[in-house]
């Protein structure tokens, strides 16, 4: 072998080690990067429940306020009423 021939098989040597090395470390990066994704699609699926738990929640209340308002403006409806009788029956006491 020549002096040329041993540095191209050394420097050929010297570039396959390190995208052996390269590999390997692409291999960790991509199974860290699985796990991180993994990891943010969990996240963003809990969080999706916690929102549709939420909603439901917020829909059941408002609901229930619904139900008061209605309650309490047939409340005052009689209340308004109510005082329109007295009024009327204390004016015709007056008058007699």
């Amino acid at each position: 072998m020549t002096r040329k021939d041993m540095k191209t098989a050394a420097a050929l040597v010297s570039l396959m080690a390190v995208a052996g090395l390269a590999g390997c470390a692409s291999t960790s990066d991509l199974d860290a990067l699985r796990s991180d994704i993994n990891k943010a699609n969990e996240t963003a699926q809990s969080a999706a429940s916690t929102a549709d738990a939420a909603r439901k929640e917020a829909a059941a209340a408002s609901a229930t306020a619904a139900d008061a308002k209605a309650t309490a403006d047939e409340a005052k409806a009689s209340a308004d009423a109510t005082a329109e009788k007295i009024d009327r029956m204390f004016k015709k006491s007056m008058y007699k």
